[in-house]
């Protein structure tokens, strides 16, 4: 009878400390509760009079600018709306590489160097929460915190840029703006020059060239010319050819003279001599000069002629080259003259009268919705532990 008393006594206390155990763990998520629920309020009750009454001011200065090309002036002046066309707009790459450089490290490094921005944004009059903490932070930190502080878009319909900046006082905002404008500008118009420049560049070697190859065909004509010792073989051959011309009518009449005297003449007569005798020189000086032309066995003038005509032909060739050389390189040089990028201001940038940010009952009331909603989260889920436990 001993052991079934022990067994249950062992049973009841096993059950009381299970129960025990679960009201512990009940005890203990309650506060744990309780506690998320008095931290929550806590940070709402240190939030919201941070945004009522003591976060700094910030004013929001903002330009609207759109690019224009100065070798787009017969063409249109700003960009389709890409809901018209299936590319966007005629300037759209340009945009985008306006706005890749507005938001750069470069661009804070050279506004900074001009407004000192590091001190302003660090100016410790300005709330620790808003403010960057340390004026010589890293450069990312710094960069970070600038990308808080500014908001580039594109708007891709209407083709335009809008630019907007945070700063603590209305003329720092006004002048960052207006050096991102400015800078903007040199910096599409440098991108521009350095392409056109590159062109010009290709262009003046090309003329260098065509100027060097037009020098070396005509130094090897002069040099041919020299070397044959004819300045025009051409019309030297037809000076050849007209005396050939010129002995043939001699010879004709000579034969002519043969042919007209008597049969019965005596071929030793010394007339019939004489005549025999200049028609043996005209036809042999008319052999010579015909050699002169033209032979089987030797480069004759009709090799120079042909050699001369090829070198003229490379001499005019290489002008010609060099012609359209010049005339491509006074092209690409205009072309670069009036290659500009020119950022057009739609909206100047404005001087802000009233700080827009932090937008105070705004960013209470966000913070009072979500201070609710996470205690009723919390109440919800320690409503269904309690359900669990019980």
């Amino acid at each position: 009878m001993k052991e079934p008393l022990a067994i249950e006594s062992f049973r009841s206390s096993s059950g009381w400390a299970g129960v025990y155990e679960k009201a512990k763990n009940a005890l203990f998520s309650i506060r744990i509760f309780k506690l998320s629920i008095r931290l929550v309020i806590i940070a709402a009750i240190v939030a919201i009079p941070y945004w009522l009454f003591f976060a700094s001011d910030r004013y929001v200065s903002q330009a609207t600018v759109i690019i224009q090309r100065t070798d787009q002036i017969n063409g249109p002046s700003v960009a389709i709306p890409a809901a018209l066309t299936a590319t966007g707009g005629a300037n759209s790459a340009d945009q985008l590489l306006l706005i890749e450089y507005l938001l750069s490290e470069d661009m804070l490094e050279k506004i900074d160097a001009k407004l000192d921005l590091r001190s302003h944004y660090s100016n410790w009059h300005r709330d620790p929460i808003s403010r960057m903490w340390f004026k010589n932070a890293p450069v990312e930190w710094f960069y970070q915190y600038w990308l808080n502080r500014i908001d580039v878009e594109y708007d891709d319909y209407s083709g335009v840029v809008r630019i907007q900046v945070q700063a603590y006082d209305a003329k720092t905002a006004q002048a960052i703006v207006d050096l991102m404008v400015k800078f903007g500008e040199q910096h599409m118009n440098e991108l521009g020059h350095q392409l056109a420049q590159s062109q010009v560049d290709f262009l003046q070697r090309q003329v260098t060239f065509a100027h060097d190859r037009l020098m070396e065909a005509s130094q090897n004509l002069l040099t041919f010319q020299n070397e044959k010792g004819l300045a025009a073989p051409a019309s030297t051959a037809d000076s050849i050819n007209t005396l050939i011309a010129r002995l043939e009518g001699q010879k004709a009449d000579i034969q002519t003279q043969l042919a007209a005297l008597p049969p019965n003449l005596s071929p030793n007569q010394p007339t019939v001599m004489m005549l025999k005798k200049n028609l043996a020189a005209l036809d042999q000086q008319i052999a010579q000069k015909r050699a002169e032309l033209a032979a089987p066995s030797s480069k004759t003038l009709n090799y120079t002629i042909d050699e001369f005509k090829q070198l003229q032909l490379q001499v005019t060739f290489a002008q010609d080259l060099y012609k359209t050389a010049l005339s491509a390189l006074e092209q690409g040089r205009m072309d670069a003259a009036r290659t500009l990028k020119m950022v057009s201001i739609l909206q100047s940038p404005t001087m802000p009268g009233y700080p827009m940010q932090p937008q105070r009952i705004y960013n209470a009331f966000i913070t009072l919705l979500i201070a609710l909603a996470l205690i009723g989260m919390i109440k919800l889920l320690e409503s269904i532990i309690l359900d669990h436990v019980d």
